[in-house]
């Protein structure tokens, strides 16, 4: 009886110990010019927790840069993501997407919302039915866009790119042009969070209008983080720290 009790309790705890660590399945998805590469601190924090973590690089960018080509689109880096889903067979996903990523994963949850527990926007560009990435800029295209275009590529606008490996590249103009179609009522259902970068507690104006207002309007839950807008780069901890915070809240 003795040894009995012991057994059920060994059995008890260490089920307990399992739900406790049930690790949850990540997929982030990098901005505009840069690869999976960006994602790689991020990765190895959450793997030491025993959490899933996938950071596949988008067609033509990053190490698959030799792939690159002026006929790529939104529709290709859409299908790059939903086939990691569909080929790893990936339930309860927790999509992030950062900057123009917003973008990629609005359009993977068109497609495979069953597969996505929770989308979460870093700093992320948020789009509507019929808008492209040039639509969701705004006047940021004409202003700081329009000049870093050319043969079929748009150059990397903010700073001269370093040039190193890993590093950002030239990323296909098609990619910022085709227009996302938004429109299946089961992703508008994924619970849906957004974080905002500040400096000294503000947000940037522009980036507000491609992102944040909309979060706001669509009622997201809303997450403030303080640092630059490359967080998985700049403060890869702290922004562990956020994803666990969002992917825990989710759970509650």
């Amino acid at each position: 009886m003795k040894y009995l009790i012991l057994i059920l309790a060994f059995t008890v705890s260490t089920a307990a110990l399992a739900q406790e660590h049930k690790p949850r399945t990540f997929l982030l998805v990098h901005g505009a010019w840069s690869g999976g590469w960006d994602y790689a601190k991020v990765d190895s924090i959450f793997k030491t927790k025993g959490d899933i973590v996938y950071r596949p690089t988008l067609t033509g960018l990053g190490e698959r840069v030799h792939l690159a080509s002026a006929d790529v689109n939104l529709s290709t880096y859409i299908a790059d993501i939903v086939n990691v889903i569909r080929y790893e067979n990936l339930h309860d996903v927790i999509l992030v997407g950062h900057s123009f990523g917003g973008l990629v994963i609005s359009g993977v949850a068109e497609q495979v919302p069953d597969r996505i527990s929770q989308l979460i926007y870093l700093d992320a560009m948020v789009p509507d039915n019929g808008q492209s990435a040039r639509d969701v800029c705004g006047p940021l295209w004409e202003q700081v866009m329009v000049p870093f275009i050319k043969d079929g590529f748009m150059q990397y606008p903010f700073g001269k790119a370093s040039g190193q490996i890993p590093g950002d590249v030239p990323q296909p103009i098609k990619t910022f042009t085709e227009s996302l179609e938004i429109t299946n009522p089961q992703a508008k259902r994924i619970p849906s969070a957004f974080i905002v970068m500040t400096k000294n507690g503000q947000s940037n104006p522009l980036n507000d209008q491609m992102g944040l207002n909309k979060a706001r309007a669509r009622g997201w839950k809303i997450f403030a983080m303080e640092g630059g807008h490359y967080a998985m780069r700049e403060q890869p901890d702290a922004l562990v720290r956020k994803l666990d915070k969002i992917a825990g809240h989710s759970q509650q």
